[in-house]
């Protein structure tokens, strides 16, 4: 092995040179380990991030059958780019991340939270795919979700002052 295969990215090969000169009985192991210590550790390339614990307002989903998920599943580098030149000509600021498949359909995930026009775009490029079944396609929609807390049997104590006295039999409160 040459000095110079030793030697990482980034790294000129004088540098490992000088460094040979200067611990001449050593290997080239232990002249990569030496100039990877001189050169610092390298930074990471940036990746998405793509798993998520719960669905973000940046997903869309598109409720579908599984015979059109999978059929939609199978082009999906060219679906994200077309669907990518529809936004842009719309002149949207949304652009798709990438698809995934769903046991109701598939999740398109994008840059930002999409505007119902983005929706439109997205559902009219669906509908007018090849193989798909439009009858089996459902409105793409943002998720949502309806929760709130009914809370029921709160005991309340009133100053001496109060004439009111609340039970746990009579407060309930819903919140919305």
């Amino acid at each position: 092995m040459s000095y110079a295969q030793a030697s990482k990215q980034n790294t000129s090969i004088s540098e490992v040179i000088k460094i040979k000169e200067a611990f001449s009985s050593i290997g080239a192991k232990k002249i990569n380990q030496i100039n990877n210590i001189l050169k610092g550790t390298p930074k990471s390339k940036p990746r998405i991030q793509m798993t998520m614990k719960d669905p973000s307002r940046k997903h869309v989903i598109i409720p579908m059958s599984n015979d059109n998920n999978a059929k939609f599943m199978r082009n999906l580098s060219t679906h994200v780019a077309n669907i990518n030149r529809a936004l842009r000509n719309a002149k949207s600021e949304v652009l798709v991340d990438f698809i995934h498949s769903d046991p109701l359909g598939i999740i398109v995930v994008t840059n930002k939270v999409s505007l119902q026009s983005d929706l439109q775009i997205i559902k009219h490029y669906i509908k007018n795919s090849e193989d798909i079944n439009t009858l089996q396609v459902d409105v793409p929609h943002l998720p949502q979700s309806k929760s709130y807390l009914k809370i029921i049997g709160i005991l309340f104590f009133p100053h001496s002052n109060s004439q009111d006295f609340l039970t746990s039999n009579n407060v309930e409160t819903i919140i919305k």
